[in-house]
């Protein structure tokens, strides 16, 4: 456990525009922002010299730190329009706890390249399923205890893995059960507190006694902190920045169409899946 700061002004300015920017398309994209603050968290700490061995991991803790504070925002307003679904949430809740721990251990084991192309695997999925507009057909019935434990253990493993919030897999998995919509992506916003909880924990505990990350370029000073693999500047820069413009996005998202958006940003995504495979190539 480290913590140390050196001001670099242009690294503050990098994460202040990354947590602007992924705010305002988590509102008005409805997305989860992991799938662009792992990626160019990444970017930025390479371009800064940091270790590159430590590099995704510490962008993937961050990025599940930060889905801490902007999942909470996000589903209060969804339980003033009474549409969480709680029970649905809390029987999930038990699963994703030990799921997301388990998933930060499997990932800080991994090679940084293997995590890499599983990242890139993840993005290219997501960028297709927003660039079709699938929506799965409900099928069937929510399944019991034991079936919703062994799902949510599901989610919560790829969900810490990829540093994302769940709503990839628990949107879809809800919705195939029958739920509505608006209840899916209500009760998934609730589930990724617990998601992001479990899940930056066990980054945190896995890299304990990591040593302190610092840029590894010559002369350099930039904005140094680490509590195992989660980079806290990061954190607190980017869930800041984010928080003040997500509701802005909202507010847009209902006054255009965003159809035409979406199309536009699942393709930025597969620039950015194309970046982690050459990457980890």
């Amino acid at each position: 456990m480290t913590f140390l700061t050196l001001l670099d002004p242009t690294l503050v300015v990098e994460l202040l525009i990354l947590g602007l920017c992924t705010g305002f398309l988590a509102g008005l994209l409805g997305i989860g922002g992991g799938m662009l603050m792992v990626p160019f968290v990444t970017f930025i700490l390479t371009s800064k010299g940091f270790p590159p061995e430590h590099i995704v991991k510490m962008a993937v803790a961050t990025s599940l730190a930060t889905i801490c504070f902007t999942s909470l925002s996000s589903v209060w307003a969804h339980h003033k329009r009474d549409a969480v679904l709680w029970p649905v949430a809390l029987t999930l809740a038990p699963g994703i706890l030990v799921g997301s721990a388990l998933g930060a251990q499997l990932a800080v084991a991994l090679p940084g390249k293997i995590l890499s192309v599983l990242f890139a695997v993840f993005v290219a999925f997501s960028a297709t399923q927003m660039f079709l507009n699938r929506k799965p057909k409900p099928s069937r019935v929510l399944p019991g205890k034991l079936g919703m434990f062994s799902m949510g253990g599901l989610i919560g493993m790829l969900a810490s893995i990829v540093g994302a919030g769940g709503a990839f897999l628990s949107v879809p998995f809800m919705t195939w059960s029958n739920v509505k919509i608006h209840n899916a992506v209500a009760t998934s916003a609730a589930l990724g507190f617990p998601i992001a909880f479990a899940g930056t924990l066990g980054y945190v505990w896995a890299g304990w006694n990591l040593p302190p990350m610092q840029s590894t370029l010559p002369g350099s000073a930039v904005l140094v902190g680490n509590l195992g693999y989660l980079y806290l500047p990061g954190l607190i820069i980017i869930a800041f920045a984010s928080m003040c413009t997500a509701p802005l996005g909202a507010k847009t998202a209902h006054k255009i169409d965003i159809a035409p958006l979406k199309k536009v940003f699942a393709s930025v995504l597969y620039v950015l899946a194309a970046y982690f495979l050459i990457k980890s190539l």
